[in-house]
């Protein structure tokens, strides 16, 4: 019997992939998708590349993609280059006048562009924002111990729907302008959350260093609803660093957000598996049945 070339093989797999993915793309066409992108694939030129490139690939085939972006390890570098003391309250950076000095100029700049250059560089139409343009996301101080650390309390995302019009996918700085015109450090999770609530997303997909939110044996929960992830909370098995993330989803889904996502970013292709596959990736948190069966 005549053995396949492994190189065929592969072909086969992938147009099988491709056919196979053919309700997603169905389903998703003209969706609405926010993705946090941080961690440390924001350092790692590969994993940026990869990013984009399915960024990419999800605008080709109709998707609207919105990436909002942190920045803290190279906020923490540039303040420790200037000598600048940053502390924390609560796991949260208190933020004075020099220190969102810095944050602006990082997450604006550097970060931001970075990300856009990416995207371009993979043939996407990308264009770098920060909350504060366009008069998009209007904050109050969060906590007076925080200084400058806003809390979203009003997100216009017209300009975001004249970028999708023109084929370009927004990458937004989390940053937000008071009442009085003062500039807000905005954390960058409460940022997409909010952003994906006054899109009214089909997803918002929190991209992290982990696999997902596991339940008391240490295996990951595929599929939550919103009761179920407060009596994971209540009886501390979500804990720690996944509180504000599951805490992030709740309000979005209460605000209108179709389903949240907390996935590893580190793993290739992850937002691509989580919406054009059977499999999907991560833990999916929402309130309704998914309008197509997958995971079990």
């Amino acid at each position: 019997m005549k053995k396949q070339n492994p190189m065929t093989q592969d072909w086969f797999a992938t147009a099988r992939t491709l056919s196979e993915a053919l309700p997603y793309l169905q389903r998703y066409a003209g969706a609405i998708v926010v993705i946090k992108f941080g961690g440390h694939a924001m350092g790692d030129a590969e994993e940026m590349a990869s990013f984009a490139r399915d960024v990419v690939l999800m605008r080709q085939v109709g998707v609207n993609p919105v990436i909002v972006h942190g920045g803290g390890p190279m906020i923490n570098d540039l303040l420790g280059r200037l000598n600048i003391r940053s502390d924390f309250v609560r796991g949260k950076r208190v933020t004075d006048a020099a220190t969102m000095e810095v944050v602006e100029m990082v997450l604006s700049g550097a970060v931001n562009k970075r990300i856009v250059q990416a995207i371009q560089d993979e043939g996407g139409k990308a264009v770098g924002l920060s909350g504060k343009d366009g008069g998009m996301v209007t904050c109050e101080p969060d906590d007076p111990d925080l200084g400058l650390v806003g809390r979203p309390v009003a997100v216009n995302p017209e300009l975001l729907h004249h970028l999708f019009t023109g084929g370009f996918i927004p990458v937004i700085a989390p940053l937000g302008m008071g009442r009085a015109g003062e500039t807000f450090n905005i954390n960058g999770d409460t940022a997409a959350g909010a952003i994906a609530a006054a899109l009214k997303a089909d997803r918002l997909l929190l991209l992290t260093d982990v696999s997902g939110v596991k339940d008391a044996s240490g295996d990951v929960v595929t599929q939550l609803s919103p009761a179920h992830v407060r009596e994971l909370t209540e009886a501390g098995v979500i804990a720690g660093g996944m509180i504000p993330k599951t805490e992030t989803a709740l309000a979005a889904i209460a605000d209108g957000v179709r389903a949240v996502v907390i996935l590893d970013g580190r793993a290739p292709n992850a937002c691509l598996l989580e919406l054009f596959t059977d499999h999907g990736a991560g833990s999916i948190i929402r309130d309704s049945a998914p309008q197509i069966a997958r995971r079990g």
